[in-house]
């Protein structure tokens, strides 16, 4: 059918990196999530389309992965960024559970599966 993509034709893919330190609500934490995706999705588009539409194309994949403190986070950011990746650093605007400026979440890619993997491979699913 034309629109699906077998698994197996995966190329590329997205990471959500999640701070589990914060112990946000589920919905708290879904919304930034969210808020990663889109904006490195924005940001992909922007800067590298053609990177942007083969993962759009391929169906959008997205992992979401956990670290347990914003350093560790940092740590991630930072090599990813050193290796021009694109980057998505979420801060909350602290209308309900954190306070405003809290970082929760990073989103990196859209990017080659193998790439990512390199920086993010060794993080649990959240």
């Amino acid at each position: 059918m034309k629109g699906l993509v077998d698994v197996d034709e995966f190329e590329y893919k997205m990471v959500i990196v999640v701070r589990t330190d914060l112990e946000l609500g589920k919905g708290k934490m879904a919304a930034q999530v969210a808020h990663a995706a889109v904006t490195a999705s924005y940001t992909a588009w922007r800067r590298k389309r053609d990177l942007f539409k083969r993962w759009y194309e391929e169906g959008q994949r997205k992992v979401v992965l956990k670290v347990r403190s914003l350093q560790e986070l940092m740590e991630i950011k930072e090599t990813a960024e050193s290796l021009g990746l694109i980057t998505a650093l979420i801060k909350d605007a602290g209308l309900t559970q954190i306070p405003p400026g809290t970082v929760t979440a990073l989103g990196i890619g859209p990017e080659k599966e193998e790439v990512l993997d390199r920086i993010t491979g060794h993080l649990k699913l959240l």
